[in-house]
């Protein structure tokens, strides 16, 4: 990628409709990103209309546009409304669909070294209690999951594909089109986190091949905390029984009868905020306003270029692994704790995270690894932003 591609985005555009670039310069997109002011309006405005007119009134009067997030989603995942449900975080969509799948004792799970560790312990939580196998299918030599290695161990007791498209910890991308590929060949089920890719670049159910996804909504698409998504197959409905029900799951057509919905919101509950979900629609629409593919062409540049600037300061080393690497860069300062790293970086006005063991401990204790520097870049970002970053991260290693 050329300095010109960078140039050829509308930066200050998407600074200016941003509102807290002005505040901070802003390196923890993987864990929330800054909203653009179009997100906080919409949201904000729901808000006052429920205390203006009351909840249920707004959200009558708000059907239309409540909807709307709905097909907004399904253009961002490439799929069907129907096949959608909008919950109160990924860690929901993601354990609403993972708790559905009708286990049986013997089963196999196949996951990645990098698998985060809600997952995880959801893995084990299920293992113990229907006598299902745990198995991490080895990387290869770039560190990403090894596909051969995936189809070698495919036989008939797998039940499930699990896997974390980008981890919370490095800027590895995980090969999903290519694992969908091996599920499909073996009619697996396959379910995928993406949590970390939903937002800075594209994502199409069908060309990966998954049955089930799920993101968030405050990482790299912008959109407000407390929204999450769930993509569902649409012939995989029926196969599949949430854990929970209620009035807008399901309805309740005789005293010892009830018909579940016929559509993914069967996973939803039916309290919800709305002003939330409407943030979350105009969160999607302003990223696919801007495009998925240029997104990730400028985030994956500066990405780049913070790594390069990175790898020529005395102390730091680089942490990412994978054969396509995203806006997460990873790296350790000898001498100095990640935490104090970003304390120091704090005082700078430079917002950063501290990625630890137990959120990915397979991959972190496989590379003898107990913390991690993250530094997540979005398109908002500048490359005056990275030289400050770099040399704030220059003077830790310094004074370490």
């Amino acid at each position: 990628m050329t300095a010109l591609a960078i140039d050829a985005f509308d930066v200050e555009t998407a600074r200016r409709e941003t509102p807290g670039c002005s505040n901070v310069v802003h390196f923890n997109n993987a864990g929330a990103s800054l909203m653009p002011a179009s997100v906080l309006d919409s949201t904000v405005s729901h808000l006052r209309l429920e205390a203006r007119i009351g909840g249920y009134e707004a959200a009558a009067e708000a059907a239309a546009t409540i909807d709307a997030a709905y097909a907004s989603a399904a253009c961002l995942l490439g799929c069907e409304p129907s096949e959608i449900a909008v919950l109160d975080s990924a860690t929901r969509a993601w354990d609403m669909a993972f708790y559905s799948i009708p286990f049986r004792a013997g089963d196999r799970i196949l996951t990645s070294e990098a698998e985060y560790g809600s997952n995880f312990i959801a893995y084990l939580q299920l293992a113990a209690r229907y006598d299902l196998k745990v198995e991490v299918v080895a990387n290869d030599e770039s560190g990403q999951i090894s596909v051969p290695r995936l189809r070698e161990l495919i036989d008939e007791r797998v039940r499930l594909i699990s896997l974390t498209h980008v981890p919370t910890n490095c800027g590895l991308v995980n090969p999903a089109a290519e694992v969908g590929k091996v599920a499909r060949e073996a009619g697996v089920l396959y379910l995928l986190d993406a949590c970390q890719s939903a937002g800075q670049m594209p994502l199409d159910v069908g060309e990966i091949g998954c049955d089930l996804l799920s993101l968030t909504g405050r990482k790299y698409l912008r959109g407000p905390r407390g929204t999450g998504l769930l993509y569902v197959r649409q012939d995989l409905l029926d196969q599949l029984s949430p854990p929970m029900l209620d009035l807008h799951a399901a309805t309740w057509t005789a005293r010892d009868e009830y018909r579940m919905r016929p559509d993914a919101r069967r996973f939803e509950s039916w309290e919800c905020n709305y002003a939330a979900k409407i943030g979350l629609g105009t969160a999607i629409d302003y990223a696919l306003g801007w495009g998925l593919d240029r997104i990730r062409e400028r985030v994956y540049m500066l990405a780049d270029e913070l790594r390069a600037r990175l790898e020529e300061l005395p102390g730091v080393k680089l942490r990412d692994v994978g054969a396509e690497r995203c806006g997460i860069v990873a790296f350790t300062v000898d001498g100095v704790a990640p935490a104090d790293v970003k304390q120091r970086l704090a005082t700078r006005g430079i917002n950063v995270s501290v990625s630890r063991a137990p959120s990915t401990r397979v991959d972190m204790e496989n590379r003898g690894l107990d913390e991690l520097v993250r530094a997540s870049v979005h398109y908002y970002n500048t490359q005056r932003e990275i030289r400050s970053l770099c040399d704030a991260v220059r003077r830790a290693t310094s004074t370490g």
